[in-house]
């Protein structure tokens, strides 16, 4: 007997809620991570605190707040999975 559709094309799987949940952990996590880092190589690159090697160097107050607003995006998608996880349509 010979099916109409392919063996390969299977429908994508819809991930369950607790894998949105753990995506949103993790960026959540990985987003306050960047978010302190940042802050703390701005400081750094600011010449705010001494005794390190990048202590007065411009490059680190300019990587710093990049680092945070990649920190504060991924925070922000983190929130989201996590606000996301009980709206969809019932079971």
């Amino acid at each position: 007997m010979v099916s109409d559709t392919p063996a390969d094309s299977v429908a994508p799987r819809r991930p369950d809620d607790q894998e949105i949940a753990m995506s949103g952990w993790f960026r959540l996590t990985l987003g306050l991570l960047g978010v302190v880092l940042g802050a703390a190589c701005t400081v750094q690159g600011l010449g705010y605190v001494e005794g390190s090697v990048m202590a007065g160097q411009r490059i680190w107050a300019v990587i710093g707040p990049v680092l945070m607003l990649a920190g504060l995006v991924l925070l922000w998608l983190g929130a989201r999975a996590r606000n996301r996880r009980g709206s969809g349509p019932p079971a």
